[in-house]
């Protein structure tokens, strides 16, 4: 499942708890420049399968994926973990968003829950769930939305450590 601006929506695509800018929809890998596009009604038609569970095995990748992703650990000058990031090359980075043990992998690291954050299809940052954690990255992640012709989504996301889809809790632009 692809997290993209509201504005992208097509009929299989699904708001997450709370989102009001972005959704998320059925996408698959492509060679063409972006790497990755939603499927068209007649490529999804001919999948035979409904979108919950097209979402229900796209979550199970996103899961896969993540156990063979290393992260990035930003600390500041102390050692302190700040936050975490994945970067990329696919576009499916983004996605990893959809995994369901991504709040439980990052919650002893972080101190608690959580926000899950996807500025561009490559990137996905992991912060602890406190405002003054994102105060400071917010203009820079604004940008990276802003200017990214591939953006995913200008929301924040709660990752519960209990494996449930992600919640909106904030936004830092769009």
């Amino acid at each position: 499942m692809l997290p993209e601006p509201k504005a992208m929506r097509t009929d299989r695509s699904r708001f997450l708890p709370d989102a009001k800018k972005s959704i998320i929809s059925p996408a698959h890998e492509t060679a063409d420049a972006s790497g990755v596009r939603a499927y068209t009604a007649e490529e999804f038609a001919r999948l035979g399968i409904s979108v919950d569970t097209f979402m229900d095995r796209a979550r199970s990748a996103a899961d896969r994926r993540l156990a063979e992703q290393k992260p990035d650990f930003i600390k500041d000058a102390e050692g302190r973990l700040r936050y975490a990031v994945y970067r990329s090359d696919s576009p499916l980075t983004a996605s990893l968003l959809m995994a369901p043990s991504l709040g439980a992998v990052f919650r002893e690291a972080l101190g608690g829950d959580v926000w899950a954050v996807a500025p561009d299809r490559n990137s996905l940052f992991i912060f602890p769930a406190k405002p003054e954690a994102l105060e400071e990255f917010a203009p820079d992640l604004r940008d990276r939305y802003d200017s990214n012709p591939f953006a995913a989504s200008p929301e924040v996301f709660l990752m519960s450590a209990t494996g449930g889809l992600p919640r909106v809790v904030g936004a830092f632009g769009g």
